[in-house]
């Protein structure tokens, strides 16, 4: 069983998902493969009622910050690739504003000629704002531990340390519960083309009276807070212990104001790289209201989960939350998390949707795949109008277990419930044979999922699982699902269940068998 901690280097994230996958496809042919079985199951968006329902008191009084949510991409799922990396087609954006930055940059400044002493003792805010100043600026932050109130960035401006744990951004211990570290200046406007590199941000959460509920709630509490920012980088950086989240790609508002809308000004064209992070009160990294979201070469492990009340944590390492669109995470790995990766939304929002998954390891996550719209599984439920369009390859689950962040929660390698489109593909999912499962299946396909597609899959070890997959039937179960290509070795006592009265469920190439020694 491989062990992953605080030493673990993210570049390897590629290299180990690889190794451990033996995907016999190039990353290019991998992707064609995983479109093909996308366009042969994909059905288009029903139609949005929202507008024709009656609205509560809560959902007009919200209206006035909402905008309607649409699936289509304008990029239209296009994605380029090297040879080796598989990046979304509008990367090429990203690449081209981040020249632009730099060429607008007028001054370089080192954050210690302004005064401030990396000792982590001195408050420092007052030199980072003389540093920073109204932006087009590179700010050089030398090793040392820098304590502060805040750090606001305005448009033009990139904020550089001197590497992971060698520059340390800490949070004054007189800071309140709802203190941001570092976040944007502008958030009625909006900023744009905004740098974070090479540094750790510690929210210090001892400085608090107390150590639960530790998020303030909405976009407070975290390390970093993108909330309108149009081009934002964030590249090998650092978030420890924050009360909420350690990155948080946002709107300035979130918006409860019904299924089929969205809040306005969510942020668009960020990439995350090399972020890591632990200890976090929520999410590793969540993304709300927000378009065209990159996270690559990522680690998050250990949440506090203190965030939320004990035993009822819903800490995921990468959250893809309300209102999210075009989202694309590539070759990241989570540990002993809630969530390794959750796409949801609260039944009164929009889901996430055309959500884009190529490289990803699961360790000991109690839900390694979670895929939900809440408050719309049920046929007594309206049915979502958002949640659509999950694409997932090379993807791998390793010993997903009960958790004390999460009570009531059984492991699971994926759960689909409420989405439609949905394809994974070229995946390993591997159990614990030592490990009481308590009969529960290692995936489940259920309330109201519809159009999923799994294919080209190995499960191992779910030897005390009642079924490696199980497509749930009944009133609230799935239907039109396609399960292709997968061996079941040394697993569960069923490789596949299927519920009663499921409609259009077809299935190929499904085997078990005992691993050879």
């Amino acid at each position: 069983m491989i062990q992953l901690d605080k030493n673990h280097d993210p570049s390897r994230n590629k290299q180990l998902i690889d190794e451990l996958l033996e995907n016999p496809l190039s990353m290019d042919e991998t992707m064609k493969e995983t479109e093909a079985y996308f366009d042969e199951i994909k059905i288009e968006p029903i139609a949005n009622p929202v507008l024709e329902r009656p609205r509560s008191v809560a959902e007009r009084a919200l209206s006035i910050y909402r905008q309607p949510y649409a699936i289509p991409d304008q990029h239209g799922y296009k994605w380029t690739s090297d040879g080796t990396e598989i990046y979304p087609e509008w990367k090429i954006t990203l690449d081209q504003e981040y020249e632009n930055l730099e060429k607008t940059i007028t001054r370089y400044v080192n954050v210690t000629d302004f005064g401030a002493v990396g000792d982590g003792k001195t408050d420092c805010t007052t030199a980072f704002q003389k540093a920073i100043g109204k932006g087009r600026v590179h700010v050089y932050v030398p090793p040392g531990v820098y304590i502060v109130k805040f750090i606001e960035l305005p448009s033009w401006t990139r904020l550089i340390g001197a590497g992971k744990s060698e520059t340390t951004l800490k949070l004054h211990p007189d800071t309140p519960k709802r203190r941001r570290l570092i976040t944007n200046s502008n958030y009625l406007k909006g900023n744009r083309n905004i740098a974070v590199e090479d540094l750790s941000m510690d929210w210090n959460v001892h400085r608090l009276e107390s150590l639960e509920k530790t998020g303030f709630g909405g976009n407070f509490s975290s390390c970093l807070v993108f909330a309108q920012v149009t081009y934002g980088w964030v590249r090998n950086v650092e978030g420890i212990n924050p009360g909420l989240h350690c990155f948080d790609i946002t709107s300035p508002l979130y918006n409860y104001s019904g299924d089929g809308f969205r809040a306005r000004g969510g942020s668009r064209y960020i990439w995350l790289d090399h972020v890591t992070g632990y200890g976090f009160g929520d999410d590793g990294v969540t993304t709300h209201h927000s378009d065209y979201i990159f996270v690559s070469n990522s680690f998050f492990w250990d949440p506090s989960g203190a965030a939320h009340d004990k035993g009822v944590a819903n800490s995921n390492g990468l959250e893809i939350d309300d209102g999210s669109r075009h989202i694309w995470l590539v070759n990241n790995v989570t540990a002993r998390c809630f969530g390794g990766i959750e796409i949801k939304a609260h039944g009164s929002s929009s889901a996430a949707s055309g959500v884009h998954i190529s490289g990803h390891l699961s360790l000991n996550d109690n839900r390694a795949y979670n895929f939900r719209h809440i408050g719309h599984h049920k046929m007594t439920d309206p049915e979502s109008v958002s949640a659509y369009n999950i694409t997932a390859e090379r993807i791998i689950a390793i010993a997903p277990v009960f958790s004390d962040l999460y009570w009531v929660s059984t492991p699971r390698a994926l759960v689909v419930s409420g989405y439609r489109n949905v394809v994974i593909n070229r995946f390993l999912f591997a159990g614990d044979p030592e490990y009481d499962y308590k009969g529960n299946p290692a995936v489940t396909i259920q309330f109201r999922a519809n159009h999923v597609s799994m294919n080209n899959g190995i499960f191992k070890g779910f030897k005390t699982a009642k079924s490696d997959i199980l497509v749930s039937g009944g009133d609230n179960g799935a239907n039109h699902v396609r399960v292709r290509n997968i061996e079941s070795i040394d697993s569960s006592p069923e490789a596949l269940s299927v519920g009663d009265e499921c409609i259009d469920v077809i299935v190929e190439g499904v085997t078990q068998k005992e691993e050879q020694t």
